[in-house]
């Protein structure tokens, strides 16, 4: 699947939409459509009107597959040529679903960098029996506003910093994969990841910085597409990625995706007895403020051992350190009251 046609990271990147638009390679026909999320999209749709003045706004209710299921309908009945997605990761996600039910292409506008959805090639998505993701076509095209990323809430943008750390961790599942399971490896898909998360994990700014918050866009882009050159979310989800889906079975609504990869990369870290690694993982979370034990998510050892322990089922067929382990029901407890009085406050 080929690269965007175009990435850019900028203050007032809503304002200029139409400025990319007009790029023949990307709408040639001028019938684009815009979906946006319910809780900016007055102020959005009052940003692109001046150069989109034609295009029709779709209000983007939740992130269900219901919601993204009507979008498509309504693409397919009026033929559009690009539908553009402007908002945050659920807005995102349904729009890029939505498109490929239409069969048309996808330019995401990012408003938030909470996690590494705004490339990828899957749309998570509520659904009657829970959350699934889904595969879609990576967007033509992407856009960050840092004026929009600013105003976001703080605790989703630090969890993007704790999504990207945990490449590291994927990456050494994947390898861990290679080695005990002859499972092929794509070289340039984990230099991708890896360059991701060692851009950002030595940083000493952070959030406020301009300069920080275009390497974290930059960092969640590279990983996406990590994602795409792999043809599986392998670079980028491992052991840590397995946590946080039994985190969201056992405890939903305990916390957001960021902030569970980077807790679960720091576990499987611990587990690995990587001892550089872990405490360079840990110190970066902590840097960003982000959740390093059990407690810190309102989950007791005893809860989060619970989790350890289902993690396996959530990806069944992926190898990582959980599944080399083998750990028994009492090893895993033992372990996470190890990893609590090493990192705990």
């Amino acid at each position: 699947m080929p690269a965007p046609l175009t990435m850019d990271v900028r203050r007032g990147a809503v304002a200029q939409l139409g400025a990319l638009l007009a790029d023949s390679r990307v709408a040639t026909s001028g019938r684009v459509a815009v979906a946006v999320g319910p809780g900016q999209g007055d102020h959005i749709e009052s940003l692109i009107a001046p150069t989109l003045g034609e295009a029709e706004v779709f209000r983007v209710a939740d992130g269900t597959v219901d919601a993204a299921v009507s979008l498509g309908a309504d693409l397919r009945k009026a033929a559009y040529e690009v539908v553009v997605g402007v908002g945050g990761g659920k807005t995102i996600d349904v729009t890029k679903y939505a498109a490929s039910l239409a069969g048309i292409p996808m330019v995401a506008v990012a408003t938030n960098l909470s996690h590494d959805g705004i490339c990828s090639p899957t749309a998570s998505l509520v659904y009657e029996g829970g959350k699934g993701s889904f595969g879609v076509p990576m967007p033509l095209a992407i856009l960050v506003d840092l004026d929009f990323v600013h105003s976001a809430p703080q605790s989703l943008v630090r969890a993007g910093v704790g999504d990207v750390v945990s490449n590291l961790s994927a990456i050494e599942d994947w390898q861990l994969g290679n080695v005990e399971r002859g499972e092929p490896i794509d070289g340039l898909a984990c230099s991708m990841s890896r360059t991701a998360a060692e851009a950002l994990i030595g940083r000493t700014d952070s959030i406020e910085s301009d300069a920080f918050l275009t390497v974290l866009a930059e960092s969640l882009i590279l990983s996406g597409m990590s994602m795409v050159v792999a043809g599986s979310s392998r670079p980028a989800s491992g052991g840590d990625h397995e946590i946080l889906h039994a985190v969201d079975q056992l405890f939903p609504g305990t916390s957001n995706h960021g902030e569970l990869a980077g807790i679960g990369a720091a576990f499987c870290f611990f587990l690995r007895e990587d001892e550089a690694r872990v405490q360079q993982v840990v110190a970066c979370l902590r840097k960003h403020q982000l959740p390093v034990v059990p407690a810190d998510i309102g989950l007791t050892s005893q809860q989060f051992a619970e989790v350890v322990a289902l993690a396996p089922a959530t990806r069944p067929g992926r190898y990582t350190i959980l599944e080399h382990l083998r750990m028994q029901d009492s090893e895993i407890r033992d372990r996470v009251e190890d990893y609590v009085r090493a990192f705990g406050h």
